[in-house]
């Protein structure tokens, strides 16, 4: 059975890639935060400084940022845990790109101020997260 429609080999490098990928969205967060706030090579002495100090759009990709390390570890130890307690790789697989996909969606609606449709995607791309946990603990007992 092949994940989201076939798209996801089931292979547990897709779960990892999506870990990679997800690793990497503070960081996308970050520079576009910079890239909307105007960011110059000056700002690079105190960065955290000028981020703090931006507002719109740019303030609400750092935001974004913020959150996305927030959620980052549980979802990669509810990767982790998963494919220890062996969960079907093709469910694995499919719950991580949706959560790497939700997220990519929740940090758009962040950006362009969508409140309560970043709020649902939030709460989906923690069920993601929870999904794996039950698995894992379904498998264990």
């Amino acid at each position: 059975m092949n994940g989201l429609f076939g798209f996801i080999p089931d292979t547990a490098a897709a779960a990892i890639w999506a870990m990679v990928v997800a690793s990497f969205l503070p960081l996308i967060m970050a520079l576009t935060a910079k890239a909307f706030g105007g960011f110059q090579f000056a700002d690079n002495a105190h960065p955290r400084d000028f981020l703090q100090g931006t507002t719109g759009a740019a303030a609400r990709a750092n935001a974004a940022q913020k959150n996305s390390y927030e959620t980052l570890p549980v979802f990669l130890v509810a990767v982790l845990v998963a494919m220890l307690f062996f969960v079907p790789q093709s469910i694995i697989n499919t719950l991580a790109w949706l959560y790497v996909m939700v997220r990519v969606g929740y940090c758009v609606a962040y950006i362009i101020n969508l409140p309560t449709f970043r709020s649902v995607l939030w709460v989906l791309s923690i069920i993601c997260c929870l999904m794996l946990f039950y698995l894992a603990i379904r498998i264990s007992t």
